[in-house]
């Protein structure tokens, strides 16, 4: 994750951080990935469930009627271990979390114990009263996709009329003063709807928009040839830069960034370079403290049958189930081979990964995604759009 407004508009400074002793326990939200002990975000999916048929779905969702193999009880058991471990965020995810009568109930639970809930939804099933009863328990943030305007992202999503239910959830969310943002998964599909998504972000004044690259995972995979060549990703990065930096000059700053493909931060410290090489100097010391893809580490992820993933796209690796054995055990048992070197990547990632300069503050990028290129976990990633000149260690 990298905070194009936090690092390429000057909204976070290395103090804001350093001020909780990076500390994951104590750190605002906006401040957890700068966290020194990297205890994990859970994503739990928590239904297979959903009420759309989205084209990519890294988990490969099902009709929403019919039943979920984890009971309200058996989750509230799963969520005392992740408080009583440390894990500082819970994410309700799925399929689509909605579609499950206790996610209100779970979500209350999770905040009772100390934790941040979060969810991840389409957004089409929250109503006003529904966006009430998530402002009451104490939701930290609601995260709603949107994959350009209408055309696009019915055809996304594969249920004419998404488009204006998801906006309508949005609003319902701000209405009752939840903290909303939109989620973008960037392909060939829909990248020239990036100037639209932040048009939609001015007119609704919608506080937090992430912009996700795409992984190679469940109907993702199916997607491969629609991943944006080198030069098309770096320059919707560099588009994402200034439709930032138009909005903070406009005096209507937001929460600007991106997820997986964390070749991003080098490209805005090379950008700050030349525009600004005071702020650069401190966007390294900010990109060292985020260190980088963190999977297995600062992520994990339950599936919807409590299987335990190093994060929600990575499901061919399986490391446990919490209906067997607690999620803390597991995430620290030493003995699981690929999960303990998931905890130190360095060593073991090759090609152009291995001798990159940026490897302290990028950690390898996306296993998943050279995995399922490459069909080596340790190969580099294919969606690293930097230069061999940009990565030379001299």
């Amino acid at each position: 994750m990298i905070g194009i407004s936090k690092l390429y508009c000057g909204a976070v400074e290395a103090s804001d951080a350093l001020r909780y002793n990076r500390q994951s326990g104590k750190l605002p939200s906006h401040l957890l990935q700068f966290s020194a002990d990297k205890k994990p975000v859970v994503v739990w999916n928590m239904t297979k469930r959903c009420n759309l048929k989205c084209v990519h779905c890294y988990a490969q969702a099902v009709n929403p009627e019919g039943t979920d193999d984890i009971s309200t009880d058996q989750a509230k058991v799963i969520i005392d271990d992740l408080a009583a471990y440390g894990a500082p965020v819970m994410l309700f995810s799925g399929g689509e979390p909605l579609v499950r009568k206790d996610l209100v109930e779970l979500a209350s639970y999770a905040t009772s114990k100390g934790m941040r809930a979060v969810i991840s939804t389409n957004g089409t099933l929250i109503t006003k009263e529904k966006a009430r009863e998530l402002k009451q328990v104490g939701l930290s943030y609601v995260g709603i996709s949107i994959d350009g305007g209408e055309e696009i992202h019915d055809k996304f999503r594969a249920v004419p009329g998404a488009f204006k239910k998801a906006l309508q959830g949005v609003e319902n969310c701000m209405a009752e003063g939840l903290k909303v943002g939109l989620r973008f998964t960037i392909n060939k599909r829909n990248q020239v709807e990036v100037p639209k998504v932040f048009e939609i972000v001015r007119e609704l004044d919608v506080p937090r928009i992430c912009f996700y690259h795409l992984v190679y995972s469940g109907r993702g995979s199916e997607l491969i040839k629609e991943d944006l060549d080198h030069a098309e990703t770096r320059a919707v990065v560099n588009l994402i830069m200034d439709e930032t930096r138009k909005l903070f000059d406009e005096g209507r700053p937001k929460e600007v960034l991106t997820v997986d493909n964390h070749a991003d931060g080098p490209l805005v410290y090379y950008r700050l370079l030349k525009e600004d090489p005071k702020r650069a100097a401190e966007v390294m010391e900010l990109l060292q403290m985020n260190e980088g893809n963190s999977t297995g580490r600062g992520i994990g992820c339950i599936s919807w049958d409590g299987k335990v993933h190093a994060d929600q796209f990575w499901r061919q690796h399986v490391f446990g189930n919490v209906l067997e054995r607690p999620f803390s055990e597991i995430w620290d048992d030493p003995n699981i081979e690929l999960l303990a070197k998931l905890k130190d990547k360095k060593p073991y990632v090759k090609g152009r990964c291995a001798e990159c300069r940026f490897l302290n503050i990028c950690g390898g990028n996306f296993r998943a995604r050279a995995e399922a290129y490459y069909g080596d976990v340790w190969a580099q990633d294919p969606a690293c759009y930097l230069t061999d000149d940009e990565i030379r260690k001299d």
